[in-house]
Formats: C-alpha cells, structure tokens, sequence
C-alpha cells in the first residue's frame, strides 16, 4: 500500500542556485523583445531576446530588412531589464 503524501512536509524542490547567482531576475519576468534600429540601413527592427542564456550575451544575428549582419550585445539588469546595442558585423561591401 501506498501511504498519502505528508501536507505537513516541506517542499523539498531546490532553487537553481547557480542560476540565480548569475542571473538574478527578482520577481522573475524579464524583458523578451527589443527594438533596435539597423546600423546599415536605419530600419526599426524587433527582435527577440533570451533571458535563460544568461546575463550578459553577446552574438551575431541578420537584419530582417537589409540581411546585413549585426553583432547585437544585451545585458540584463537584477530587475530583468534588458539593455541592447547593435553594431555593423564586419565589412560589407554594396
């Protein structure tokens, strides 16, 4: 027979500590998009972010209108708030 869990017994779930410690979101919403504007062609473009991919990111993604590439850093605050920068990715010639 199988006994019924004990609702006086403490949740025994661990917090990912290490994750915390790294990227600590206080009340756990942070930001997943962000308008940044092209440095080649000027355009708005929303992109989206990654909040689980850490604190501080760094990496190279296309522009949608110009297909251009960028290298687009974003850093998060402990607040979940993310502050984005694009720069032109290499030499492009037209």
């Amino acid at each position: 027979m199988i006994a019924p869990p004990d609702d006086d017994r403490p949740e025994t779930a661990l917090p990912d500590l290490e994750l915390e410690e790294e990227f600590p979101l206080g009340d756990g919403t942070a930001d997943t998009e962000a308008t940044v504007w092209c440095p080649w062609c000027g355009e708005a473009v929303t992109i989206g972010l990654d909040p689980g991919s850490g604190a501080a990111q760094a990496y190279e993604q296309d522009c949608e209108v110009c297909c251009r590439p960028w290298v687009v850093a974003v850093h998060y605050d402990a607040g979940g708030a993310a502050t984005v920068s694009v720069e032109p990715a290499g030499d492009w010639d037209d």
